[in-house]
Order: structure tokens, then C-alpha cells, then sequence
């Protein structure tokens, strides 16, 4: 069982930067593939950025493309990241941490297909004003 929590979420205003952490219970680097999504008010969840297990190329949604990183912290292999750059108000949601069961996929159709991933956090509301 692995557990999430995430935070670093809040009110900021459009233009602003944001970075979210992710504490898991396990080391992330032991074969676990991290993602972040998102989920607006009464609006489907959305992909928003994907880590492989294998430390291969990281994937993102085309609506954060070239504003949001997603990394994990060399130092404490448990946290991965979710840096928000150029934030917009259509980016307020809550966002969700999530891991896949060690050494699956690699291909772009399941890292960022929410039902591929087998452990979620809480959340953390994102909050950009205009």
C-alpha cells in the first residue's frame, strides 16, 4: 500500500507560481510511476503531468505543457514535485498526486490515463484568480 499526500496548494493570482509537493510512503524511484491530475468543479479529471518509473522522458497534458515541471527531489527520493508556472485561472482545480503499482507501463496512453494509477491522495485545491 502506498500513501499519499500532497500539498503546497492555495490563492494565487494569474501569472503567479505554485509548487506542489507529493510525500509517498515509498522511495519514488523504486519503480513507481508518479502522475499529477487535476479535477475542476463539475469537469472530468485531467492528466496533467506524468513521472516513468523508469526515468525516462516525463509527459505532460497539452494544456501545461511548457508551464509545469513535474520532478522528484534528489535528496528525499519519497517527495515528487509539481512546479506551476504561468499560472491561469482555468488551472484552479484540485489537484491530485498519484502511483501506479511498481515497474508497469511506460507508454504515454496509460501515464496519463487516471485508471492505470492504483494509489491517490487527497488533494490540494489550486486557486487562481484573475
Amino acid at each position: 500500500q502506498v500513501q499519499l499526500v500532497e500539498s503546497g496548494g492555495g490563492l494565487v493570482q494569474a501569472g503567479d507560481s505554485l509548487r506542489l509537493s507529493c510525500a509517498a510512503s515509498v522511495r519514488t524511484s523504486s519503480g513507481v510511476t508518479m502522475g499529477w491530475f487535476r479535477q475542476a468543479p463539475e469537469k472530468e479529471r485531467e492528466f496533467v503531468a506524468s513521472m516513468p518509473w523508469n526515468g525516462g522522458t516525463t509527459y505532460y497534458g497539452d494544456s501545461v505543457k511548457g508551464r509545469f515541471t513535474i520532478s522528484r527531489d534528489n535528496a528525499n527520493e519519497n517527495t515528487v514535485y509539481l512546479q506551476m508556472n504561468s499560472l491561469k485561472p482555468e488551472d484552479t482545480a484540485v489537484y491530485y498526486c498519484a502511483a501506479q503499482k511498481p515497474y508497469l507501463y511506460l507508454d504515454y496512453s496509460r501515464l496519463s490515463n487516471g485508471e492505470a494509477y492504483e494509489y491517490w491522495g487527497q488533494g490540494t485545491q489550486v486557486t487562481v484568480s484573475s
